[in-house]
């Protein structure tokens, strides 16, 4: 599906005509005293160990103004098929179609606000940000206005992924978006969400997901970073698995100048699953700081994360993870895995794996790798006639298509690989 935003007058002010119900009101209250108290992360803070601080410096970033003679014009390229498409610009919402089953509910945040107060209030916000960023979480709650509210009752199947983008324009810019995806018991969901940019401009984008698969549901969420090369980011990500309950849950990072993706998965529920997968490249001075926990909460769950970066120019990764095993989880299987493919001798990638278990007959392994291309690697596609460059390309491509894999979905691995041959076109 291929959709031009090219009529600026449509755009809605979501600060405009927008009365939130009263305990909405009061949680961003909350959220700016919190914000306003907690102080900035430092060295000492263990979860920002290798972190850039000086990229949390959003002192002259304002929250992306709304302006009908904005300019948003971009060519919006998705899935074929598609279950849902919304739209937004500058936290606006610009354009909105879907063909869902009776009974799902998939509304932008505010209308969903209005329609469904009792039911976004029970998932709203429920979490707390447990991996550095908490400050950074206040600051999303006090100022979110817009984003994207699924819910999928019990035993409904939704056929097609919903697709989300969020797309930003000017410079210094902030917007703060917030999706909620929720299955209920037995149900099938999954959901695309892009973030793009406009022009050139310096934005901010602080985002937050938050994923709940009830009992024997199955969840996916995928996120696709493909933001300008000067723009920020600050992804914060909580899901939730019930009994039997299945979730995965993947990043792909290509754009930005600075981004931080912070994962935290809770596997509630006796035999339920997580992957957590991510894909990225950074090139050039490009830096991507992912920190990950996988807490293991009842016995018979099992978590499977692999994250590959392919580093090139001077970009650098950062890798922490933590598998946490609850007391009483009995029979855990656990795995973590961060690989580290390096194209050029001036990257940097740090890797830091972690295991804390507290439970019995439990399955847990966690590694990292970070090595180069071999020579011998090259010389054997030389040997087949292959250019050195075209030969590095092909054997970083084929690093990453294990990630992919995982999403046994045809239709969404083309649509990432689209994505990753761009990137690698640009090199």
């Amino acid at each position: 599906m291929s959709i031009i935003v090219t009529d600026p007058e449509t755009l809605q002010d979501p600060t405009q005509q927008f009365n939130p119900p009263a305990w909405f009101q009061q949680k961003q209250s909350e959220a700016q005293v919190q914000y306003d108290d907690l102080a900035a992360p430092t060295r000492r803070v263990e979860n920002w160990r290798f972190g850039n601080l000086k990229a949390l410096d959003f002192s002259d970033y304002t929250n992306a103004p709304f302006s009908e003679t904005e300019d948003f014009d971009m060519q919006i390229t998705g899935l074929k098929e598609a279950s849902g498409q919304f739209i937004f610009a500058n936290d606006s919402l610009v354009h909105a179609e879907s063909d869902l089953p009776e009974g799902v509910i998939c509304l932008p945040l505010q209308d969903a606000l209005e329609q469904h107060s009792d039911l976004v209030e029970r998932y709203f916000m429920q979490n707390e940000s447990k991996l550095g960023s908490a400050k950074y979480a206040a600051l999303h709650a006090a100022n979110t206005v817009s984003g994207l509210f699924v819910y999928v009752p019990k035993g409904v199947e939704v056929q097609h992924p919903i697709e989300s983008y969020q797309i930003v324009s000017g410079d210094k810019c902030t917007i703060y978006p917030h999706t909620i995806v929720v299955a209920e018991e037995q149900a099938k969901v999954s959901v695309i969400e892009y973030f793009k940019s406009a022009d050139e401009g310096q934005s901010l984008t602080i985002a937050v997901n938050e994923l709940y698969a009830h009992k024997a549901s199955q969840l996916s969420y995928i996120s696709v970073q493909d933001l300008n090369l000067s723009s920020k980011m600050i992804m914060l990500s909580h899901s939730d698995a019930d009994q039997d309950a299945q979730t995965r849950n993947l990043t792909l990072n290509v754009g930005g100048s600075w981004v931080r993706n912070e994962a935290f998965t809770h596997l509630k529920g006796k035999g339920s699953h997580a992957d957590m997968l991510s894909l990225n490249i950074p090139s050039g001075t490009q830096e991507y700081d992912q920190r990950t926990y996988q807490h293991h909460g009842a016995a018979h769950t099992y978590s499977d994360l692999l994250y590959k970066n392919t580093l090139y120019g001077k970009a650098k990764t950062i890798f922490s993870g933590l598998i946490f095993v609850d007391e009483g989880a009995h029979y855990t299987d656990a795995y973590q895995t961060c690989r580290n493919l390096l194209m050029e001798d001036t990257t940097e990638a740090n890797s830091m794996p972690g295991l804390q278990i507290n439970a019995d007959q439990v399955k847990c392994s966690h590694g990292s790798t970070s090595a180069a291309i071999s020579d011998e690697e090259i010389f054997y596609l030389k040997a087949r006639g292959i250019q050195p460059q075209k030969a590095r390309q092909l054997i970083a491509s084929g690093f990453s298509i294990e990630v992919l894999d995982r999403l046994k979905d045809e239709a969404i691995e083309t649509l990432l690989l689209g994505y990753i041959e761009a990137k690698y076109a640009s090199l």
